[in-house]
Parts: structure tokens; C-alpha cells; sequence
């Protein structure tokens, strides 16, 4: 996997997301998730500020936890599929 800094795969549930990203090794994870959490959180209350206003009257959307882990040489397709399916109730 060569770092491009893209995002190879997004999965959303109802409390939290999943994302596969490629980044490259001098990004530091937290500096990332920052990031999206900051750029998201404006987008969103750009959006539906309306809508969020009795419910987000404080400046924080999201918490400050994460979890971060890297793939340890895991096939790509099966990272993929398991955030593809994070959502889906096994049977």
C-alpha cells in the first residue's frame, strides 16, 4: 500500500464511523483524525445548523476518542469488506 493520503473506505453506524486510510508514515494519526473531526463538524453545522441548534448549543460534535490501528499486512480486500459490513447484523 503506497501512502497517498486517501481515503480507501468509509462506513458510518449510528454513534461512530469506520475509515480505511492510506496516509503516509510522517502523519501522525491524531493530527489526522483531528482534522477530518474539525473539517466534518464545520460542514455539518454548516449545513443543518437549524436543525442542530437545540441539540449542539457547545462548540464540541464529536468526543475526543478514537481508535487507530494499522492493517499488520492484512489484505486491502479484507479490511474493505469488513468495514463494508460493520453495519449489517451477522446472521
Amino acid at each position: 500500500m503506497n501512502a497517498k493520503n486517501e481515503l480507501v473506505e468509509f462506513n458510518g453506524e449510528v454513534d461512530h464511523v469506520h475509515l480505511l486510510v492510506d496516509i503516509s508514515p510522517d502523519i501522525a494519526p491524531s493530527k489526522l483524525v483531528n482534522t477530518l473531526k474539525t473539517i466534518s463538524t464545520r460542514m455539518i453545522r454548516k449545513k443543518y445548523a437549524e436543525y442542530l441548534k437545540p441539540f449542539y448549543w457547545k462548540p464540541v460534535f464529536w468526543t475526543e476518542a478514537y481508535f487507530v490501528t494499522s492493517s499488520g499486512g492484512a489484505p486491502l480486500e479484507t479490511l474493505k469488506e469488513y468495514i463494508k459490513h460493520q453495519n449489517t447484523p451477522e446472521s
